[in-house]
Parts: C-alpha cells; structure tokens; sequence
C-alpha cells in the first residue's frame, strides 16, 4: 500500500502493508472565503469586544506573528488584520509587526519576506524578538511556581497587542496557540527555561491535547493574562494549509475553543499500541531540523509498545540545526539514560534540554530509526539515533524485527493516539 508521508515540501510515498493502520486528520472543509471569514472572526470574536471597536486613531498596535517553524499562514492572515486597523483610523507608522521566536533563530531577510510577503516588509516596522537580549525584556512579576517572567517590553508599552498563531496538537503544552504567543514566544530566555525545566517536561499532564491541568500550559496562561489589551487570532489548517477554523478574542477562552475543535479532528483511541510506528513530523516547515522533530517521535511514543519501533521520515534541510544546544547536548551526554541522569540534577536548565529530554523519553520507550536527506549517517547516529536508507529493504526489516502490527501517521503530531485502556 502507497502512503503519501507529509515530508518537506512536496511529500514521501512509501510503500507499507495493508495491513497497516493509517491515521490522517479527520476532514474539515476549508473555508472557500479566507478574507471574508477572517474578516467576520475579527468583528465577532470570542468573549472580548471586536477589533473595530478597540483601536482609534493615535494608537500603537503590536502585531505579534509565528515563526518560520510554524506553519501559520502569516502572508494571508495579516494583511486582513492589518487592513482592519487601518480603517479604524490607526496610521502605518503606529504598528508593528514582531517575530516572536522563543529562543528559535532569527530570520533572515528572505524568509521574512517569504513569511509575511514584500509589501509588508517593505512599508511597516517589522522586528525580531530576541529573548537574550536584556534591553528588550521587562519583569511582569512571578507566577506561582516562582517563575519571574520576563516579557518583550512592546506587550507593556503597545495600547493593544495582537496575538496570532495557529492551533495544533503540542507535545508538552497540550496545543499551539493561544498563551505560547506571550511565554515562550516573546519572553526571556530565563523565564522560557524555567517553564520548560525538567521537572514540568515530566509531569503526566504536559502532553499532547492537555492544558488544564497541565503545569507548563497553566504558566503560560498565568503570563499571558499579565499582559493588557490583548487580542487572539489563531487559526487551524488543513493538509494544504488552507484555514479551516478561526478562533479570534479573549486569549485563553479564544483559544480553548480553538483546541476543542482541533481535537475533534485529530485525537484517535486506539485498542493497543503498535509494534512499529511509521511517522513524518508534519513535513515542512516543521520538519526542518530535527530539533522539530521530536515531536513526530512524541506522537508515535503514544502509539508504540514498550521495546518496539519508531520510524521517523523528516526532510531536515537544516540538519540538527546548528544553532542552539540540542546537538551539543545529545553529544555529551551520549545516551538517553544519561541525558535523563543529567537533566534531574537538582537545578539543572539549559536552552533545548526539554527537547533533548523527551527525546530520550521516547528512546527508553522504544527504538528510533530515521530517514532524512538532510542529514548524513554521522549526524544521525551523533543524535543517539538509527539511520536509515533504503525504505523499501528498512520497512520489512523492522516489520520482521519489531512484529507486524503497524501504524502509519502521515501527519506526524498533528494526529494524536491514546489507548483506550
């Protein structure tokens, strides 16, 4: 049987059995009006007065946007929001467009142009957030857990800020979306360690399709509702990245709408889990680097048994990457029991351990075999992983190794899989 794995920019077909069960988000039409439903979202939002009747002339609005790893489709979405604005009487020169990165790379000046388009690169102030860079942060206060936030100083000083995103199944977080527009995405670097330290990675909430409850979700919304005047717009995608649902106003209540619907479409039970799982990391932008791509191992951890397979097929046109510390931890540490043994130090938080550490949670749970172009049989082994080459021959090999029963996720971690025991 032909799968189309979503891989890169164009996809993989690989050939698997029958037999094997296939699981694909469930289908959800896309609106046939982009503009026209944007448009309605923003003047009917979600427990939280419109748009048009927050912003006046004289006005500073802060328009806070996805990354390049995201699959928000930025280049649509904001010219409609910023049109909006504008006719309300907000003047050009009173808004600004900020890349909210985390700790991610900045973007260069091609890519910014890719995300957002020329038109608005070249007539509105377009920054970077760079969580580093003290001079750009202000203390917001401490949430419960003792964790000082510190913020991009334009949330403060900007009369209204406008979160946008896009609304996915997030390994650790619960979804996408929402309040990660505020902690991590525009917060310091201290601050985002704290959230993502070892302890919050490991407890049983911080997973795919949980918030409430969830200690890492739980901060970001106690940050989020630090922050005044603030106006969601997440969207969800289709496999074509064509929008489907539009979830504007408060940002938690906007937001918890917006992963109800996400989770009709996307949350599977399954009887038992599978001997091999063969899975993509949602293909590109995601697929990337594998730092993204734990989360397709993530996903396939809740679908595998104990000492069984997973199969990762990711394009990582940008290696491990490069920048960050998750290679140079991986090599230091030198297995997963090791980076688990290191991360339990009392104390201990470095920029990408979190992801470090749910690799290696994946890899006490089962074997983890990678297809990749980007990246060479050293690099995949140097990241404690299997290379793989040969699909047709490495296939049938796991299936005799591992045992037949199979589960394929084309969509990597936008489908998620929970037992039904």
């Amino acid at each position: 049987m032909l799968v189309k794995m979503d891989y890169d920019r164009n996809g993989l077909v690989v050939d698997v059995p029958t037999s094997a069960d296939l699981f694909t988000v469930r289908d959800v039409p896309a609106y046939k009006d982009e503009v026209a439903a944007i448009q309605q979202a923003l003047r009917n939002p979600i427990h939280h007065k419109p748009l048009q009747a927050l912003v006046r002339e004289g006005m500073r609005v802060l328009i806070a946007h996805t990354d390049i790893t995201r699959a928000t489709p930025n280049k649509r979405l904001l010219p409609v929001i910023i049109n909006e604005i504008e006719n309300c009487g907000v003047k050009r020169q009173d808004i600004t467009l900020l890349n909210a990165l985390g700790t991610h790379r900045p973007q260069t000046r091609q890519e910014l142009e890719f995300m957002l388009g020329s038109e608005i690169i070249e007539n509105y102030l377009c920054l970077q957030h760079d969580a580093d860079d003290k001079s750009q942060l202000v203390s917001i206060g401490t949430t419960r857990l003792g964790n000082p936030i510190e913020i991009n100083r334009l949330l403060v000083e900007s009369d209204l800020n406008i979160l946008t995103g896009f609304i996915e199944p997030h390994f650790f977080a619960g979804y996408s979306g929402g309040p990660k527009a505020v902690l991590p995405a525009l917060a310091g670097a201290e601050s985002i360690f704290f959230n993502h330290s070892p302890a919050l990675i490991s407890h049983p909430r911080a997973t795919f399709t949980h918030t409430l409850g969830n200690p890492i979700w739980e901060e970001m919304r106690a940050a989020a509702l630090k922050v005044e005047n603030t106006f969601l717009v997440n969207v969800t995608l289709d496999r074509s990245n064509q929008i489907t649902g539009i979830f504007a106003g408060d940002v938690i209540a906007a937001h918890q709408a917006g992963c109800r619907f996400v989770q009709d479409a996307s949350l599977f039970t399954i009887s038992e889990p599978y001997d091999l799982v063969i899975t993509s990391n949602s293909g590109y932008p995601l697929d990337q680097n594998l730092y993204q791509c734990v989360k397709g191992l993530a996903a396939a951890k809740n679908a595998v048994r104990k000492g069984g397979a997973i199969l990762l097929v990711a394009a990582c046109e940008e290696g491990l990457p490069d920048h960050g510390a998750y290679a140079q931890l991986l090599k230091e540490t030198g297995s997963p029991q090791a980076i688990l043994n290191t991360v339990s130090q009392p104390g201990y938080l470095a920029q990408d351990a979190w992801q470090v550490q749910i690799q290696a949670q994946v890899q006490e749970h089962a074997d983890v075999f990678v297809f990749s172009q980007g990246l060479d049989d050293d690099q995949i082994r140097t990241s404690l992983l299997t290379p793989c080459r040969n699909l047709e021959e490495d296939i049938p090999r796991l299936i005799s190794q591992y045992g037949p029963r199979v589960c394929v996720l084309p969509q990597g971690p936008l489908t998620i899989l929970e037992s039904a025991s």
